[in-house]
């Protein structure tokens, strides 16, 4: 494989690193080539994987296990010593753990390490840190962050500001440039598109990689703390019963299905959430019938934007849900229940009203969620800012949890639903 200058950079330097890197530039790529050559070529050592939840530090554990296998299967150990999903041995007494942290960093506590890396370290909580570092002391071991940037209040910032650390930034477009065809040209559309759809300061963190001012969080952490208390499947729906889904694009990121329970019209609370991977639209479409048979939901709401679409006809076509499932899109122009009538069409969408709506209902402590690590680092992912022309613009790179809730949480508002059916 041909590596990017900046790929080799990280190879080629020791001690501690930050890596402050756009999407789509190859960084778990290079990561995983680190990972998996220090744990071939150093003996007995510990190597721990973390990221704030589960799904992201899998996701780079098993690109480095791929990589050894692919280099070298024979470093492996099989039998009782056989790779599982949080665990690597290999045969030389080195060791790779894979980790969630949470919010606290509890279930990492008590290890000794020589090497960490944490991937979307500008994701982790802070708290999390204080449980970390002092793992690394009596090796003197290092500590090798990754990650699109967060804003500048968090210790992935820091670091990169820290004389202690060597900084590497990586530029998408200057990747882009760098690439051979043709993935330099789908790249090239790929980013022209991305500048399309998003702000210039969206697009400036997300895919140039700048810490950037302007940019905020649309959920407080005060608020979140005050609603995500629910423990979960500890509450038992007892009146009306909505379901919230938001299905995968293109097969990235995971299904989710959002139930909440409304008690006397005025509250909610959450009774369950399932994640689905790698599940086919008709697969999708299936696990709602059988939940709605179980849960008796009195509506369904459902992102139809792009692939949602395939999950909504079937459910319109069967005779248990076509009358409660609802198709929400964001981009549509909010409507003045009242007359019908388009409201403020050139700014308000429907994004903007399901966003406000579960930020209101959580600022009026109406909403109680699960208090999963999931869930807290969706809804803290949610930042917004705003477009040349004024208008507002919300998004996050872990918000497919909090579009699924937003939309099961609308059946607050939503009192005429039939408007808003497509």
């Amino acid at each position: 494989m041909k590596l990017d200058k900046w790929q080799k950079e990280v190879l080629a330097t020791k001690g501690n690193k930050c890596i402050c890197s756009g999407r789509q530039s190859g960084k778990s790529t290079i990561i995983s080539m680190d990972a998996g050559e220090y744990a071939m070529t150093h003996s007995n050592k510990t190597i721990m994987i973390i990221a704030s939840v589960e799904r992201q530090a899998l996701l780079l554990f098993e690109k480095v296990l791929s990589y050894i296998y692919d280099k070298n299967k024979g470093y492996i150990k099989t039998g009782k010593d056989k790779p599982t999903k949080h665990k690597l041995n290999l045969k030389n007494g080195s060791v790779i753990h894979c980790l969630p942290t949470g919010d606290s960093g509890y279930g990492i506590r008590g290890y000794t390490i020589d090497r960490l890396y944490a991937d979307e370290a500008a994701f982790i909580h802070e708290e999390v840190w204080a449980a970390v570092t002092p793992m690394l002391v009596t090796t003197g071991g290092e500590i090798i962050l990754l990650s699109t940037p967060m804003g500048t209040n968090n210790y992935f910032y820091r670091c990169f500001h820290d004389k202690k650390f060597h900084t590497i930034h990586v530029n998408t477009e200057e990747v882009a440039q760098g690439r051979e065809e043709p993935q330099k040209t789908n790249l090239i559309e790929f980013l022209k598109d991305e500048k399309e759809r998003m702000t210039p300061l969206q697009y400036q963190q997300e895919y140039l990689g700048l810490f950037v001012g302007g940019i905020q969080r649309y959920f407080t952490d005060d608020v979140i703390d005050k609603i995500c208390t629910q423990a979960v499947n500890y509450y038992k729906p007892q009146q009306d019963k909505f379901l919230g889904v938001d299905v995968a694009r293109h097969g990235k990121d995971e299904t989710i299905l959002v139930s909440l329970d409304r008690r006397d019209k005025k509250y909610l609370e959450m009774f369950d959430i399932e994640f689905s991977v790698d599940t086919t639209l008709t697969e999708t479409a299936r696990l709602i019938i059988k939940k709605n048979i179980y849960n008796n939901y009195k509506k369904i709401y459902i992102d139809t934007t792009g692939m949602g679409w395939g999950v909504y006809d079937p459910l319109k076509e069967n005779s248990k849900t076509k009358r409660k499932v609802v198709a929400i899109e964001n981009a549509k122009k909010s409507l003045d229940r009242e007359k019908g009538k388009p409201k403020d069409t050139t700014k308000r969408t429907m994004k903007e009203d399901l966003y406000s709506n579960l930020r209101g209902l959580m600022q009026e402590n109406k909403i109680k969620l699960f208090d999963t690590p999931e869930i807290r680092q969706s809804l803290r992912s949610i930042l917004y800012d705003y477009s040349d022309n004024g208008n507002l613009r919300i998004y996050g790179n872990y918000s497919h949890i909090v579009e699924a809730i937003i939309r099961a949480a609308w059946c607050m508002k939503d009192k005429t639903l039939n408007i808003y059916i497509s």
